[in-house]
C-alpha cells in the first residue's frame, strides 16, 4: 500500500483540497495510511480528516516525511528544499516551458524525487482523469458577467455556487463567446452564463481550425476554455484589439497559459490575481483580461468535492498503476531536456 501525505498549500489563496475527508476515510478503510497536514485556510477543517482515521501533522512538515509516501497537493511548493526527494503528486506546470519550470525540475532531479503532474495523468486516449475543468470555466465566465456589469467586488473572497448564482441572476443583450465550448472548462462556462441569462456563442475545434476574427471580435465577451497541446495561432492580438469594429470589452482567460509558447491570447503578459481581478489593456476603448490561475478556489467546496472524487480511485494505485506510468514517463522525458 502506498502511503499518501496530504501537504497545505503555501498559497494564501488556496483553500482547495485535493481529498476531501470522505474520500480519505475511504482510503484509509481500504489500508491506505493518509497523513494530512494543518492548514488554516483548507476549507475543510483538520478535524474532519482526524474523524476519518488520518493522521494529522504540521504544516509543511511534509519535507520530514519517510522517503517512501507520495506527497499530494494542488499549486506551488515552497522554494525550500532546494532538493525534492519525494514523489510529488500536483499542477506542476513545468512540461511547456513555463517560467520556473527547469529550475522546479532540477530540484527534483537533485534529490531523486519525481513530479506526478495531475495536467497529464490520463487514460489510454490523453483524456485527463481528474481536473477542476468545469469549476475553473463557471468561475472565470462569471467573473467576467460580474466586471461587464460593473458588479464585481474585490478583494474576491470564495463562496458558494449558490450565492454566486444569486448574483448572477438577471438578463440583459451581452454577447458572449466560449471557446472551447465542449470540454469540461467550455460547459462550466456556458452553464454560468446561462445562470447569468446570457445565451452564450459557442466555438470549438471546427471554429477554431478557421477563425473569424472579424466575428469573435463582435462579442462583448470571450472565455478561452482551450488547453492546447502545441503551439497554434492566437486567438485575440494587439492588432485585433485596435480594430475599430471591435466590440469586445472583457476576456476571461481561463487556461491562463501567459508564459507558455502555447498562448493563445498574447495580448497580456502576467496573470491577475483575487485583489486585482481585472487589467486593463486598452484605455481609449477599454478592453480589460481576467486570468486568474487558481479560479475553482473561489468555489473551494464545490471544486475539491469534484475533484476528489475522481481522484480518489486512482490513488488506490499510486504504486503502479498505468496512469501514474505514464504521468512518470513524462516526468523522466522533461528532466531529460533539462539535463541535456
Amino acid at each position: 500500500m502506498s502511503a499518501l501525505w496530504l501537504r497545505h498549500e503555501v498559497r494564501a489563496t488556496e483553500r482547495r483540497a485535493a481529498l476531501v475527508p470522505e474520500d480519505a476515510r475511504t482510503l484509509v478503510a481500504s489500508g491506505i495510511p493518509v497523513t494530512v497536514e494543518e492548514s488554516p485556510q483548507r476549507v475543510f477543517p483538520i478535524a474532519d480528516y482526524a474523524d476519518a482515521g488520518c493522521a494529522v501533522a504540521p504544516a509543511g512538515s511534509w519535507v520530514d516525511a519517510p522517503d517512501d509516501v507520495f506527497v499530494l497537493g494542488l499549486k506551488e511548493l515552497p522554494d525550500e528544499p532546494p532538493r525534492l526527494r519525494h514523489r510529488h503528486v500536483y499542477f506542476g506546470h513545468t512540461y511547456k516551458e513555463q517560467r520556473g519550470a527547469a529550475e522546479l525540475l532540477r530540484r527534483f532531479a537533485d534529490g531523486g524525487g519525481a513530479l506526478l503532474d495531475l495536467e497529464y495523468l490520463t487514460d489510454a486516449t490523453g483524456r485527463r482523469l481528474a481536473a477542476f475543468g468545469y469549476w475553473a470555466g463557471y468561475v472565470g465566465a462569471a467573473l467576467a458577467v460580474l466586471h461587464l456589469r460593473d458588479a464585481l467586488t474585490t478583494p474576491l473572497v470564495p463562496t458558494s455556487r449558490a450565492d454566486l448564482d444569486a448574483a448572477l441572476k438577471g438578463a440583459d443583450d451581452l454577447r458572449a463567446l466560449v471557446i472551447g465550448a465542449l470540454g469540461r472548462c467550455g460547459r462550466g462556462a456556458r452553464d454560468a452564463l446561462t445562470a447569468a441569462g446570457v445565451t452564450p456563442t459557442e466555438w470549438d475545434l471546427a471554429e477554431t481550425r478557421d477563425l473569424d476574427k472579424a466575428a469573435l471580435i463582435r462579442h462583448d465577451l470571450l472565455v478561452n476554455a482551450v488547453l492546447t497541446v502545441d503551439p497554434v495561432p492566437p486567438f485575440v492580438t494587439d492588432a485585433d484589439l485596435d480594430d475599430p469594429d471591435r466590440r469586445l470589452r472583457v476576456v476571461a482567460d481561463v487556461t491562463c497559459d501567459v508564459t507558455s509558447d502555447r498562448n493563445v491570447l498574447p495580448i497580456y503578459d502576467r496573470i491577475t490575481d483575487w485583489d486585482a481581478p481585472a487589467r486593463r489593456l486598452r484605455d481609449d476603448r477599454p478592453v480589460d483580461v481576467i486570468a486568474i490561475d487558481n479560479l475553482p478556489s473561489l468555489l473551494p467546496l464545490e471544486a475539491s468535492v469534484s475533484f476528489s472524487a475522481d481522484l480518489t480511485p486512482h490513488l488506490r494505485t499510486l504504486a503502479d498503476g498505468d496512469a501514474w506510468t505514464r504521468a512518470l514517463a513524462r516526468f523522466h522525458d522533461a528532466v531529460t531536456g533539462v539535463r541535456s
